[in-house]
């Protein structure tokens, strides 16, 4: 007597318990991911570089979200300001080369977009400066100015984060930007574009 035919229910079991497996590693892996994304957008993209001030963890309280008139006094505990209360208006943001003083309150409207606010004190040689706005032409969500009260040469600012810099060779300036530049926006998405290019 032939024995049973049971090749088709076998393969049918094999096939079933490997597309299980599947499914789990599947599972398991857009878990692993999902808590990574969690995690980097809590910590606003960024990992360890050294010097940043992280005002999210040591000045939470300095960063409210608090639209101001125009023109109304606002003061700051940090300097150049890296968030808190803003102007409705923000400062165009697109890769712009400011030569003289923005408006803090624009300015730090756009940090709330996801911008990097670059500033240097002025007489910051010509050279540095050039390398400087070498970073932020034609970069979306990068802009820069001079900012006279600075106590620091050259300054990185998005929301909530900030550095000092001594020098504008600084490979920090450059991992600054790749970790912070959109990353940081406390709204996702907002435009740095049709803002406005006013200075002081």
């Amino acid at each position: 007597m032939p024995p049973p035919r049971s090749g088709p229910r076998v393969g049918l079991i094999v096939g079933i318990v490997a597309g299980a497996v599947a499914l789990l590693l599947l599972l398991v892996c857009g878990a692993g991911a999902f808590i990574w994304y969690l995690q980097r957008d809590a910590d606003g993209g960024g990992g360890d570089l050294a010097g940043v001030v992280n005002y999210r963890e040591t000045n939470p309280d300095a960063l409210s979200q608090e639209h101001r008139p125009d023109g109304s006094t606002i003061s700051y505990p940090m300097i150049p300001p890296a968030g808190g209360p803003h102007y409705p208006e923000w400062q165009n943001c697109n890769g712009d080369v400011y030569d003289a003083p923005v408006v803090d309150g624009n300015a730090v409207h756009s940090l709330e977009h996801g911008a990097v606010w670059i500033t240097y004190r002025p007489g910051l040689p010509a050279s540095q400066v050039e390398a400087l706005a070498e970073r932020v032409r034609g970069q979306s969500y990068v802009f820069m100015s001079p900012y006279p009260r600075q106590p620091s040469p050259i300054s990185l600012q998005a929301w909530g984060y900030q550095l000092a810099v001594d020098d504008a060779d600084d490979d920090a300036i450059d991992e600054f930007i790749r970790q912070y530049r959109e990353t940081a926006s406390i709204e996702p998405g907002a435009t740095c574009g049709g803002g406005t290019t006013r200075t002081r």
